[in-house]
């Protein structure tokens, strides 16, 4: 590391995420590893007003900052004290972040390898209770004054930075500034071990916050290599910045294939409602098929909206699945179209009916709207996807039950399964939903050869 010089660099912002806030405050020491070889310091207009919070945590003020510079009258200053250095701040992502956002709105293109003294702490002063620049000078004995302002800050994360160098017997620093580095990406609060651990295997992992809540569940074909993919760019979206500096923690549970992956993570977002999952969020049940009778005894089928109070026959993501299933039971079933409502009409309506000529046998015809339901919720396809384990030892099984999605798990290969109804018992039941089901069935129709019905032998 010889001749390497580091900038170490802290700001004061508007706000949290580079994308929509500004810096109030940029404070760079240059270092050459042993000794301060420059500083500069500056108040900065951010052009935008300062929220009272962040007055009431940096004590920078609207006033304080009106005949400051802008951050363009200083971008070539900031360039030009950065360039070929190793960016090194506490907590570096956040700080990289909103210099690198306003140098390049300032029109210059710059990056730089960055060490973050959090994670270095962290590496090379295992086991203390915290790593905020506050406490560490606290247990470390370093002086800290002017909290919260850029030079107070820097000069801390400078004294800091110089007991880090000293004390680090196994070369840590030299290997997280290497632009191979995980250190490179990594968030500042993710142990290391906790990214080393990931396999290169299908599955599921689990995000963690600093109360150990689960934050985020994702699934993968890699593990490694998506995790990874969560940690590189340099997006300065605030929902990608804010979840970044959440992870505390990672977990995973390795699948045998991608489609028991993606199903295990439909229902542990269903069951754990992480902060930071939304996609399959949208994918809540919104429509249901319901059966009212009407006064004259006729019985009617009619789609709706999923309601607290009224148990529905079935549950659909979209109105459209609803009309497609209900025209389809109507046809199957001859069930006169005049009781089949695509609409959920409002209360009283739904039985009003002018067109009272040619109407059916009301016996007959509730026997067909009993048939139809009695279909809908005993009658369609139970199967079973047999497919490859997570070693040599075992198959993979997703069960389906009268068209439910009814749980998966392992058999071991030296299994005979000579009932079909015997796979049950290896399989771990779960919550089915209408998102679940459609991407069974839609599995399952592309490889129809993994399929297995109750009257085939499964070898």
């Amino acid at each position: 590391m010889k001749n390497q010089e580091y900038a170490i660099v802290d700001i004061e912002t508007t706000g949290g995420n580079a994308s929509g806030s500004r810096i109030t405050e940029i404070a760079i020491i240059i270092h050459d590893g042993k000794n301060v070889l420059d500083r500069y310091e500056t108040l900065v207009n951010p052009e935008q007003d300062i929220p009272p919070s962040i007055f009431g945590l940096t004590g920078i003020n609207n006033e304080m900052v009106a005949n400051a510079p802008i951050f363009d009258d200083i971008s070539e200053k900031v360039l030009e004290m950065l360039t070929d250095r190793i960016f090194v701040a506490h907590n570096v992502n956040f700080d990289y972040s909103f210099v690198h956002h306003q140098l390049e709105q300032a029109g210059f293109k710059w990056s730089a390898k960055k060490l973050c003294t959090v994670r270095a702490a962290r590496k090379i002063k295992p086991g203390l209770g915290s790593y905020s620049l506050g406490n560490l000078c606290n247990s470390l004995n370093i002086s800290l004054e002017n909290r919260h302002r850029a030079g107070g800050d820097a000069d801390a994360t400078a004294i800091l930075f110089s007991l880090l160098l000293e004390w680090d017997d196994a070369g840590e620093i030299e290997k997280m500034i290497k632009k191979t580095a995980q250190d490179q990406r990594l968030p500042p609060n993710l142990p290391p071990d906790d990214f080393n651990n990931l396999p290169e295997k299908p599955g599921i992992y689990y995000f963690y916050n600093q109360a150990k809540k689960v934050i985020y569940v994702g699934k993968a074909v890699n593990l490694k290599k998506r995790v990874t993919s969560h940690f590189t760019g340099n997006n300065i979206n605030p929902q990608r910045q804010h979840f970044l500096r959440d992870i505390y923690g990672i977990s995973f549970e390795i699948c045998a294939t991608e489609l028991m992956a993606l199903l295990l993570e439909c229902t542990e977002i269903k069951k754990l409602w992480p902060t930071y999952n939304r996609a399959l969020k949208r994918f809540e049940a919104k429509f249901g098929i319901y059966q009212y009778e009407a006064r004259n005894g006729y019985k009617y089928l009619a789609i709706g909206k999923v309601s607290k109070f009224q148990i529905c026959i079935h549950e659909f993501n979209t109105q459209y699945d609803g009309i497609n299933l209900l025209r389809s039971l109507a046809e199957q079933f001859e069930i006169d179209h005049r009781f089949c409502k695509y609409t959920r009409p409002e209360e009283g309506e739904l039985f009003q009916n002018n067109d009272v000529k040619s109407l059916p046998d009301v016996l007959l015809h509730n026997e067909q709207v009993d048939n139809a339901i009695d279909y809908l919720l005993n009658n369609r396809p139970s199967f079973a996807i047999i497919d490859k384990g997570r070693s040599a030892d075992e198959r993979s099984c997703v069960w389906v039950e009268n068209g439910h999605f009814h749980g998966m798990g392992y058999i071991p290969r030296d299994i005979a399964i000579n009932d079909y109804d015997e796979v049950k018992s290896y399989v771990t039941q779960y919550k089915s939903n209408q998102y679940i089901e459609h991407l069974i069935f839609a599995y399952a129709e592309k490889h129809p050869g993994k399929v297995f019905f109750n009257k085939q032998f499964i070898k």
